[in-house]
């Protein structure tokens, strides 16, 4: 069976080419973009048949050069939620992600997509329904609007294989540093704490203590089960919130990461106040720049999932950045720095 990756030398798309591998499957068609060139060590211990450009791969699939495909996962998109370039940002998470759609409506290919909780913006609940969609930016809005077009292809009857969209929540794992910026707060924690032996949380904001703002943080482990899940069922459609449906603090996350690097030197672990008390974690003003533009609280839905026939439970943080830290100690020199 030969399956299709965009994406796939990024974070998640990487991740699931990795699945497919362990599962003896070798026949995957890569696509990205490899602006940096960095990116192609998240490739580089995987076993793909073949790589395309994003911008060859489009004429390649639609004049059916590919073979017979089993299903795309389309990971590929840009991420940068401070991406300022409107035109860009449609052309490329849009635009693409609805020509992708016809053809595997054409050829009756399932397809498998990355949608984003940056879908709901500005609301604070996080329900797969229209009126609490509110994107904050145009990287919200352009996955909002390619949401809208397979609902509206959902109700029109006009599919003719699985269509499935995953809102992620906050992803942390393994082949997220050419994120940058946009890597999660456990990947920065993790170099904050290696270099200055601190990790800095913001202090009171949004009527949460410091350091307590509350995200739904998913591992990338659960989040390619989730998409494997439904590519073991295509009988399953629809747009779902992929998170693990829990709100855990910041502080969550810092004590994690800081008491398993601990623990590996042969450190005891330490309370949330000890490590504030040792300045091993501080609090530093929230920054104007951030007033009213800053989600303090996101947690997934999961209603529609579990309705869906997915069982398994998620990752919290303390199982989930305890083993992403060891993975990051064990990969120093490959993929823990930042391209």
């Amino acid at each position: 069976m030969r399956y299709v990756v965009t994406g796939a030398a990024g974070f998640v798309g990487a991740n699931i080419v990795q699945a497919l591998n362990r599962r003896g499957i070798h026949d995957v068609i890569a696509v990205d973009e490899l602006k940096p060139a960095d990116k192609y060590r998240n490739l580089a211990d995987l076993e793909i048949t073949d790589y395309f450009d994003k911008s060859e791969f489009r004429e390649a699939f639609a004049k059916g050069r590919l073979g017979k495909i089993a299903a795309v996962f389309h990971e590929g998109a840009c991420s940068d939620t401070m991406e300022t370039d409107g035109q860009y940002m449609m052309a490329n998470n849009y635009r693409y992600s609805i020509d992708l759609l016809d053809i595997c409506t054409e050829q009756k290919v399932p397809y498998l997509y990355a949608s984003s909780a940056a879908t709901y913006g500005g609301s604070d609940t996080f329900k797969e329904e229209r009126s609490f969609e509110k994107p904050l930016n145009v990287y919200g809005y352009s996955k909002f609007l390619f949401d809208q077009v397979v609902r509206q292809r959902f109700a029109q009857k006009k599919t003719t294989a699985q269509v499935v969209g995953f809102r992620y929540f906050n992803v942390y794992g393994p082949r997220e540093s050419h994120k940058g910026r946009m890597a999660s707060v456990a990947f920065h924690h993790y170099h904050q704490f290696r270099e200055s032996g601190v990790v800095k949380l913001f202090s009171e904001y949004g009527g949460y203590a410091a350091g307590e703002q509350r995200r739904d943080f998913v591992s990338v482990e659960d989040v390619v089960k989730v998409n494997l899940f439904f590519a073991d069922h295509p009988e399953k459609n629809g747009i779902f919130n992929l998170g693990t449906g829990r709100a855990q603090p910041f502080n969550d996350v810092a004590s994690s990461v800081i008491n398993t690097l601990r623990q590996m030197e042969g450190q005891s672990a330490l309370s949330l106040a000890e490590l504030v008390d040792e300045r091993l974690i501080e609090y530093i003003p929230f920054p104007d720049a951030l007033v009213g533009k800053y989600q303090s609280f996101t947690q997934a839905d999961l209603t529609q999932l579990r309705a869906a026939g997915y069982e398994d439970s998620f990752l919290t943080v303390q199982e989930g950045v305890s083993r992403y830290m060891k993975w990051l100690h064990d990969h120093q020199g490959f993929l823990s720095e930042p391209f």
